[in-house]
């Protein structure tokens, strides 16, 4: 069986470096904040949160070529479905559990 011609192509060079340039400046930013100590800890918390959500996106666009393009969007669409199944499983677990662990008391 041969290849099909619509393969997803892989990043450049140069779409890898800009994906580890701020993947460091989005983990160097909040990792000065909290280690400077001049930040209250809402600010921090939500700052670091904001700064985490930032990371991933950067993740899904140049390391995983996540996009929602014609050619990219049945391979978008599959890894949201597969993240809301896993929220779906972790989070229904953690309810079943503390539910039980109520009912025991």
């Amino acid at each position: 069986m041969s290849h099909s011609a619509e393969t997803t192509a892989h990043g450049s060079v140069k779409s890898y470096l800009v994906g580890f340039v701020l993947s460091v400046i989005l983990t160097g930013i909040p990792f000065w904040m909290v280690m400077s100590g001049h930040f209250g800890k809402s600010v921090l918390f939500y700052s670091v949160v904001s700064f985490a959500i930032v990371q991933i996106v950067v993740h899904l666009k140049y390391f995983l070529h996540l996009d929602f393009s014609v050619k990219g969007r049945m391979d978008t669409f599959a890894f949201l479905f597969t993240a809301l199944i896993i929220v779906m499983v972790v989070g229904l677990s953690i309810w079943i559990i503390y539910s039980a662990n109520a009912m025991m008391m």
